[in-house]
Formats: structure tokens, sequence, C-alpha cells
């Protein structure tokens, strides 16, 4: 889930037990993807997607620590689980999309965890039916981008790396556009901590993006969230409502990974989501 507000604060220290439980809520959020494939086919409302991952999550002994969440003037967060379709690119919910999924539809699917006090917060895109040319170098750029991201996640860089790599490669390799406003954060025991983690670099930093050459410090827990879309960055949302749409209704892509720095490097405490298959056949 994307945060709604910036705040600039350093990440406490953080111990390997504490590392242990993070690593535990992140795999569960894995666990519950790996579940999703096996479970999404056409025709299947949001409702039915949510219900299902309300209760893999429950089974591990986990919850969704997305459902009743509070943001701002937002009401709470009706679902387990954030369910975006098409040019819907985060805060979906079975509310806002309750026609069944059908061929050519494309499903991001951000599922965050509490479990033993600890968050994982991680994202997938799935289209249903094989996607076109065009949505299928979307997905593929989204995968690609959030890899050279994480890459560029070095204990002693700064901030600003991350979305230098992404930008880079979403707008001037592939030809799409990053989603403006949007971004990463800390977490750890909330959902959003400081830093925010922007996905496109600032022109005045000062203003944009205070923290933007601030560095990636070992012991520091991030969720890195490319959000991309076809035609433009740009986003409209109706009053409160959670989801946020791309103002040209283009099709959509978000990817999610949760990212411990340690000492050699960005580990990657979602790491297989990625190698997930990707298109609902039944």
């Amino acid at each position: 889930m994307a945060p709604t507000t910036r705040r600039k604060a350093a990440q406490p220290p953080i111990t390997d037990a504490q590392i242990e439980l993070a690593a535990q809520a992140a795999r569960c959020v894995v666990d519950t993807h790996e579940a999703i494939v096996g479970f999404l086919k056409h025709g299947q409302t949001l409702a039915e997607i949510d219900r299902f991952v309300g209760e893999t999550l429950a089974s591990m002994g986990a919850k969704s620590c997305f459902k009743g969440y509070r943001a701002g003037r937002h009401p709470p967060f009706p679902a387990h689980a954030c369910l975006s379709v098409n040019e819907t690119v985060v805060h979906g919910h079975p509310g806002s999309h309750q026609a069944p999924m059908k061929e050519g539809d494309v499903l991001k699917v951000d599922i965050g965890v509490s479990k033993h006090g600890w968050i994982g917060d991680a994202a997938y895109t799935y289209s249903f039916g094989e996607p076109d040319e065009t949505t299928r170098k979307l997905m593929d750029c989204g995968k690609e981008a959030l890899r050279l991201g994480i890459e560029a996640m070095q204990p002693g860089a700064e901030l600003v790396e991350w979305a230098r790599s992404i930008q880079h490669h979403v707008e001037k390799a592939c030809g799409f556009h990053m989603v403006r406003g949007l971004g990463g954060h800390g977490y750890g025991r909330t959902l959003h901590a400081p830093p925010f983690i922007s996905n496109t670099v600032p022109k005045v930093a000062a203003f944009e993006w205070r923290e933007a050459h601030d560095t990636f410090v070992p012991g520091m827990l991030l969720a890195v969230e490319p959000m991309i879309a076809v035609g433009t960055g740009k986003i409209t949302q109706h009053g409160n409502a959670w989801p946020l749409d791309i103002a040209d209704g283009s099709q959509s892509v978000h990817y999610e990974a949760d990212i411990l720095i340690t000492e050699d490097g960005p580990r990657n405490l979602t790491k297989g989501l990625e190698k997930l298959p990707d298109v609902v056949t039944r």
C-alpha cells in the first residue's frame, strides 16, 4: 500500500531477532501470493479474491494490516488486500470494481500482513489471459524496474539512486510513465514509517522529496514499489475514496518488495515473488 502522507525521521536500530520476525511477516506475503496463483480464475469477483486472502492469512496465524487502516480523510480501508483493476493503479477494493474478472483484465494484488507485531507488504500484477503486446511489455518493465531499483539500494548510496534507476528504465528504456506523487516507505512494526521513497527524481529536492539525499543505512526496512502506466503518470481520485486511477484511463501495473538494507547490500525479504506466474489461464 502506497503511503498517503510523508514523514521524515530515522528508523531505530533493528536486532537479529527483529529481522527474523520481519522476514517471517514478509514470507507470509509471498506464501499468500503463491496461494493466489492457484486460486485465481476468470469470472471471480474481487470480493471472492479478498475473502480468499483473508482466509489464507488466518490459516498462517497472520492478519491483514490493510483492513480497517485509516489515513487522513479516508474512511477505514474496507478489504484484506488492495485489489486494483486496469486503470486503477493502487488502493482498489471489492466495492470499487464489482464486475467479475474477465479476459484482458489486469489485477494488481497488494497484500499487507501483520504477524507477531511485524509487517510484511508486497504487490504483484496478474493478467487474466495472455496480455496484449503492450501490457506484456508493461508488466516486464515493472518487474525489471523493481530489480534494478533494488540493486541501487546500496548502504551509503542516496535514496534518490532508487528513483534514478527505476525512472530511467521505465521512461527512457521502456517508454512508459512512472506514476507521480506515490512511492514506497519505511515499515516495521507499523505499515507506514519514514523515509518516503519517491519513484521519480525530484526537480527541487527540498520541496518535492526532502529525504532524497539521505542515505541507505544498514538496518533500514523499506517497502519499495514502482507504479507504472502506459499513457501518463498523472492520477485521479474521487473525493476521499481510496482507489487511485490513471488519469487517461490507460493500463497500469504495480510491483512491491520488502527490502532490508545490510552491510553487504540490499536483502529482498520477499524474494521469489518476482518469479511467480503472472498469467491467469483458467
